[in-house]
């Protein structure tokens, strides 16, 4: 007979181990620590390298706690310079803190980003010294909370480099922004034969507003699968490229594979048979420098809470005399020029895409986000992020029977600083729960909103990990770390 912790710690292992098989949500007790020697588990992170500074965390509880009253990390100087994510963590509090009786490791920035004490502030200072409607009001608050809000819009505009503030539309999300395009010019643009090109690595956001319009319009939609690297196929793309062509979608970096498109190309292509082109792209404005007129693109979405900003909140860009040729995509107050009984007329862009009182307070927080981005420069996050992301990549080949997705890196090849993967005969769910319970590492398990690319790969949902700037080499080998413990541990059950 097995003593009594043996029998409680395997009905708690079997518990987890169904997990990911039971359609529902399960809150799991903290199991003892399951451990296996191995070299690595007698690392810890104060070993690691000299060149990176180590840090010591002091807490009271691991309970959430109010930013403010979080305490911040102390360095402890050691020869050479600290990395970007050693020198930005203090700014981030929340990534201070114990989940589950260990220190949080958070990868789960391609869903969404965690927000620095500047834009918290920007956030608080906004409902407790300005809090009022835009536009159309005469006292201070209304003017100061106009004048930072539309501030908002004119660092959106320079930071994508567009060419005038008109053209970025504010939107609750990016995939409220494809709605709008997808409706608002889709419906104005597309009929019976026309053709939509996208891949099956898109976004759910990418795919469905399309397929709707599709249906409505009697338009086709095309799709590029992918080549041999993983990698959606570019040159089966410009062959599927005609005069029947009236808009491509696209992703600029895939939230699975870690693939980066060739969008200034693919602009071009499509531009030459007369067709416009949209860009999904939420992956990389956060990660690197866009300039939507180096790409010369038509439209382009990305949402805020990706990119440090706060929920609630994205931008649309397009061209302004695309968005002055589109009709409204919603009626209300703000989007009108005069309102009669008979009929309406209608306001400029931005205007005539924004209707109804918009997210003020968290325009705000997204202006004061892309401040703090920009003092760091774009430039260096992405050259962080492309160092850090290869470390991710080569250190998960090293679990065993694991599968990453996407494209090898190389000198030619850059993938973004996130990693898809399967460990066989493991489903991802039950690594990702243990993962949390056991290690407080977050990382998102599921099928990412891409189930076409997904069943194209021959799996019904994945694991992934997604760094930021604030991730570390340390992060990466407690994640690694605490990886091979999982694995070691649902194995002991075969």
């Amino acid at each position: 007979m097995l003593p009594a912790p043996s029998i409680c710690l395997l009905s708690c292992s079997v518990a987890i181990f169904l997990v990911g098989w039971l359609a529902m949500e399960v809150l799991l007790p903290k199991l003892p620590s399951f451990k296996f020697p191995s070299p690595s588990h007698c690392c810890s992170i104060t070993s690691r390298s000299s060149s990176y500074v180590r840090f010591r965390f002091h807490r009271s509880s691991s309970l959430p706690v109010c930013a403010s009253t979080v305490n911040e990390a102390v360095a402890e100087p050691t020869l050479g310079s600290p990395s970007l994510g050693h020198s930005t963590r203090s700014h981030f509090p929340i990534l201070h803190q114990e989940v589950n009786g260990s220190k949080l490791v958070y990868l789960d920035n391609a869903a969404t980003s965690q927000k620095p004490t500047p834009v918290l502030t920007a956030l608080q200072n906004y409902y407790e010294a300005y809090n009022s409607n835009v536009h159309r009001g005469i006292h201070f608050l209304s003017a100061k909370a106009t004048d930072e809000y539309e501030l908002a819009r004119r660092k959106v505009t320079s930071f994508v480099n567009a060419s005038d503030s008109r053209e970025i539309v504010f939107t609750k999300n990016a995939t409220e922004a494809i709605n709008l395009v997808a409706y608002s010019w889709g419906l104005s643009n597309l009929k019976p034969g026309d053709e939509i090109i996208t891949t099956v690595a898109e976004h759910h956001s990418a795919i469905v507003p399309w397929q709707i319009v599709a249906q409505k319009t009697g338009a086709v939609m095309k799709f590029v699968n992918l080549n041999q690297d993983e990698v959606p196929d570019i040159d089966k793309l410009k062959e599927l490229l005609s005069k029947k062509t009236k808009i491509v979608v696209v992703h600029h970096v895939s939230n699975m594979l870690a693939s980066v498109l060739p969008i200034r190309d693919i602009a071009q292509w499509a531009h030459d048979v007369g067709a416009k082109v949209l860009v999904d792209a939420c992956q990389s404005v956060p990660h690197m420098m866009v300039d939507v007129q180096g790409l010369n693109v038509d439209f382009l979405v990305a949402s805020s809470h990706k990119m440090c900003g706060p929920t609630g909140i994205g931008f649309l860009y397009g061209k302004i005399d695309l968005l002055s040729s589109m009709p409204p995509f919603l009626g209300g107050g703000e989007m009108i020029s005069d309102v009669y009984l008979d009929h309406s007329t209608y306001a400029e862009p931005p205007s005539r895409f924004e209707a109804g009182t918009p997210a003020i307070g968290e325009a705000i927080g997204l202006g004061a986000a892309i401040d703090y981005l920009s003092g760091i420069g774009m430039q260096t996050i992405h050259d962080y992020e492309v160092e850090l992301g290869t470390y991710l990549y080569e250190r998960l080949l090293s679990v065993p029977n694991i599968r990453v997705y996407g494209p090898v890196p190389s000198e030619n090849v850059k993938r973004a600083a996130l990693c898809s993967f399967n460990v066989e005969n493991l489903h991802p769910t039950d690594l990702a729960t243990f993962l949390d319970q056991q290690h407080g590492v977050a990382i998102r398990s599921g099928h990412h909103c891409a189930q076409p690319l997904h069943r194209y790969l021959g799996v019904s949902s994945s694991a992934r990990a997604s760094l930021y700037f604030y991730n570390t080499k340390e992060d990466v080998d407690n994640f690694i770390h605490a990886l091979n413990d999982t694995v070691n541990f649902f194995n002991s059950f075969k």
